[in-house]
C-alpha cells in the first residue's frame, strides 16, 4: 500500500477497499476497560500533574475530546470499533481467561502467561480505588465525565461502571 510505510499513517486515510485488505488478514483484538478506571490508573501512575484526583478530573474534563493524551481519551475515538470489525474484544477483569484463548489460538501455550493477581482481586482493587475517588468528585464532575464518556458506555458493558450511574 502506498501509505503503509509512512510514519504515523492513520487508518482512517485508507479508504474502505484498503482497510478492509489491510486488516483482512491480521486477528484484531481490542482490549477494553471502565473509563473511570482508566482515568485512576492515568492519575496514579502520575501521568497527571495535579495534586488530587479531583482536580486532575478537572483538567481532563477542560481538555475534553481536544486532548491528545490516549490514556484517558474516549477509547470509541481511539479504537473505532464502528470501522473496524474486531475479532475479539477483551474485558478487564477477564484478561487471564482471554488471553489464555488468544495464546492457544496463535499457536502458543497458555501456560506461557506471566503470574500476577487474579482478575478477581484485581477487580476487588478497583472497586475500592473506585469507590475513594469517586467521592472526591463533584455532581458536577460525575455528570460530565459521564457525558464526556457515554459512547465508552454504551459501546461497551460496564455494568459496575461508577459512571454509568
Amino acid at each position: 500500500y502506498r501509505r503503509l510505510h509512512a510514519r504515523e499513517t492513520r487508518l482512517s486515510e485508507f479508504n474502505q477497499t484498503e482497510r478492509e485488505a489491510m486488516l483482512g488478514s491480521y486477528t484484531k483484538v481490542l482490549f477494553v476497560r471502565d473509563p473511570f478506571h482508566r482515568l485512576i490508573a492515568t492519575f496514579l501512575q502520575g501521568m497527571g500533574i495535579s495534586p488530587s484526583f479531583s482536580s486532575f478530573v478537572q483538567e481532563v474534563l477542560d481538555s475534553g475530546m481536544h486532548n491528545d493524551s490516549v490514556a484517558w481519551k474516549p477509547l470509541v475515538s481511539l479504537c473505532r470499533p464502528c470501522l473496524i470489525q474486531y475479532d475479539y474484544v477483551v474485558m478487564f477483569g477477564f484478561l487471564r481467561q482471554e488471553l489464555g484463548h488468544l495464546l492457544r489460538r496463535a499457536g502458543l501455550p497458555a501456560g506461557s502467561l506471566p503470574p500476577e493477581l487474579s482478575d478477581s482481586q484485581v477487580l476487588w482493587t478497583y472497586r475500592w480505588l473506585s469507590e475513594q475517588m469517586f467521592s472526591e468528585l463533584s455532581a458536577l464532575q460525575k455528570k460530565q465525565l459521564s457525558h464526556l464518556y457515554r459512547w465508552d458506555l454504551a459501546a461497551f458493558p460496564f455494568p459496575s461502571s461508577f459512571l454509568s450511574d
